[in-house]
């Protein structure tokens, strides 16, 4: 047995039960290892796309991702990938094939590159040390590029004893807060994790200091809203109860959307996918709570979404966060479910919401409100002014037909640019593990990659990957990974036949350079096997409903020509910040 072979078998012992990538020379054998000793590996067409998948397959499943890579550009094209893994501290384990010959083509500092995109370096010097590395992105919730010597795979192994079984899975979702860059999409919100990391690791206790101030600004407050994100999505029963307790309205960063759906007090997304409703109550608050959240530009609007004089606390397992667009006037290290308890345990029983002005806080909550939430808390509920017409689709029309046709037990993937706005503001999901949302790196072209590895992670809900024209045509190398392993998936396509970003961005300057002749779409997904149809107008969706009635055995792709006159006033948020 040779070294690669050893890791092979050491990581699948280990639990890794899925591993995506691209097979060339330097990782044909540790990746047939792997195989043979019980792992699916899902061959993708390009590392990128790889890099992408396992992230998400990651995000929704709890467990560490493994990605599989050939040396030199093997590594190179999945880096936009592993970047938004890393800013998102994504627990996934990037085995990486090396050549340390400077003479060799393929030759690259692999550990300074991973370094570059905030991933960490590790080096295989023995197959145990795959079981370290695999141990650092479990326990820290890190990206991790093992670089992997040719000459050391190519090494005879000592037949190592398997270690325990299960060591892979990840322990609850544990409370740090999403790293600082990005739920994206003005939208957004949150933090890496889209970003952001959902933890670091299984939590300090919930003694520690600030939980005390915690319960006593809770108990003072009026007007609190929580705002979770992807470090709070395991702790809904503990955030709802002290909810419950002090009257908070419960709010959320785009990563974390759907965690409190079905609570009466649901706000949806706190940034710059908020309702008129969402952004009025977040900005009359006289507390916001972020849990497991780095309230960064896009959850806060750049801090204009929280106003001045608001007290602002932060729970998370790392301190400092990434908050600089609002003070935080009380930081507190803790897991946050255990944070929550604790403070509710400080707290005194509930008191009646309606309390006279002068007597104890009633919190934010009152019948009226309840039913204002009801009215208004939903973009479905806003009206606006159809622009449907001249052979194109309002993309507002089109998400609200498709949020009524597609079942609710469903994964939403959307993709970056001036359309992603519609799919996350107009699609509703049933909880946290309904949308998967890898931006905090904001790069297009990562949408129909995620929907894969989200699809992979939950075989039971209905992937829809809402994409751009300019993100599908970049990743649209993976509609034939789509298509090969027989995904049932919902390919919705945005289709302005530009960069809308950049067009409504540089108004009044020349756009060749940004806007491209028609694509026929739909031809494309009817070459590989797919179902598809092009819609204009919202009857041409009957073909939707159609396929979703029939066996769901193949994906269907709907290119929409969608309405091109409006920008999005989310990416006007976005750009705010460069």
């Amino acid at each position: 047995m040779i070294v690669a072979e050893a890791v092979g078998r050491l990581l699948a012992a280990a639990g890794v039960d899925t591993a995506f990538g691209v097979v060339g020379s330097g990782n044909f054998h540790l990746t047939n290892a792997l195989v043979r000793h019980g792992a699916r590996f899902v061959a993708a067409r390009h590392e990128g796309g790889a890099a992408t998948m396992a992230d998400a397959y990651s995000r929704m499943s709890g467990r560490v991702a493994v990605l599989s890579v050939h040396q030199g550009p093997g590594l190179t094209n999945a880096m936009t990938g592993i970047a938004e893994a890393a800013k998102s501290r994504t627990p996934l384990l990037v085995l990486a094939a090396d050549v340390t010959e400077p003479h060799s083509n393929f030759h690259l500092d692999q550990a300074a590159l991973a370094r570059a995109v905030g991933a960490v370096p590790m080096r295989l010097t023995c197959a145990r040390d795959a079981l370290e590395a695999l141990r650092v992105a479990r326990e820290d919730r890190r990206t991790v590029v093992l670089s992997l010597p040719l000459d050391v795979q190519s090494a005879p192994a000592p037949d190592w004893p398997s270690p325990q079984p299960d060591t892979l899975s990840l322990e609850a979702e544990t409370g740090a807060a999403e790293t600082g860059a990005a739920e994206t999409g003005a939208a957004g919100t949150g933090a890496a994790g889209a970003g952001g990391a959902e933890a670091g690791g299984a939590g300090a206790g919930a003694a520690g200091p600030g939980v005390t101030e915690l319960a006593r600004l809770l108990g003072e407050a009026r007007r609190p809203v929580f705002v979770a994100g992807r470090g709070a999505r395991h702790a809904r029963r503990e955030l709802e109860d002290l909810a419950d307790l002090t009257g908070a309205l419960l709010a959320t960063s785009a990563v974390a959307k759907g965690l409190f759906r079905g609570s009466p007090w649901d706000l949806d997304v706190s940034g710059g996918f908020s309702t008129p409703l969402t952004a009025e109550l977040i900005g009359g608050a006289d507390l916001v709570v972020a849990w497991g959240c780095a309230l960064n530009m896009w959850t806060t609007r750049h801090g204009s979404l929280i106003s001045p004089g608001t007290r602002v606390a932060q729970v998370d397992l790392e301190h400092p966060v990434a908050a600089r667009h609002v003070p935080v006037d009380l930081p507190v290290t803790g897991e946050v479910a255990q944070v929550a308890t604790a403070v509710r345990e400080l707290l005194p029983p509930p008191e009646p919401l309606a309390t006279p002005p002068d007597g104890p806080p009633a919190g934010y909550r009152s019948p009226e409100l309840a039913r204002r939430i009801v009215a208004e808390g939903r973009w479905r509920a806003v009206p606006y002014e159809d622009e449907t017409g001249e052979g194109r689709i309002d993309p507002r029309t089109l998400t609200a037909a498709l949020d009524d046709i597609l079942p609710a037990e469903r994964v939403i993937a959307p993709d970056s640019g001036n359309f992603m706005g519609y799919p996350s503001m107009w699609m509703d999901v049933p909880d946290e593990r309904g949308f998967c949302f890898t931006q905090a790196f904001q790069s297009i072209g990562l949408g129909l990659a995620t929907a894969i590895g989200a699809a992979l992670a939950l075989p039971d809900r209905l992937p829809v990957a809402a994409l751009g024209d300019g993100g599908a045509l970049m990743g649209i190398s993976e509609l034939e990974t789509v298509a090969r392993l027989g995904l049932p998936m919902v390919i919705v396509v945005y289709d302005d036949e530009a960069y809308g970003a950049e067009v409504h961005h540089f108004t009044g300057q020349p756009h060749d350079t940004v806007t491209f002749p028609p694509t026929d779409l739909a031809a494309v997904a009817r070459a590989l096997g797919m179902a598809a149809v092009t819609v204009t107008g919202p009857a041409d969706l009957r073909a939707v409903s159609d396929w979703l009635d029939g066996p769901r055995d193949h994906a269907i792709l709907v290119h929409a020509k969608i309405t091109r006159e409006r920008p999005s006033w989310w990416l006007e948020e976005a750009f705010k910040g460069h």
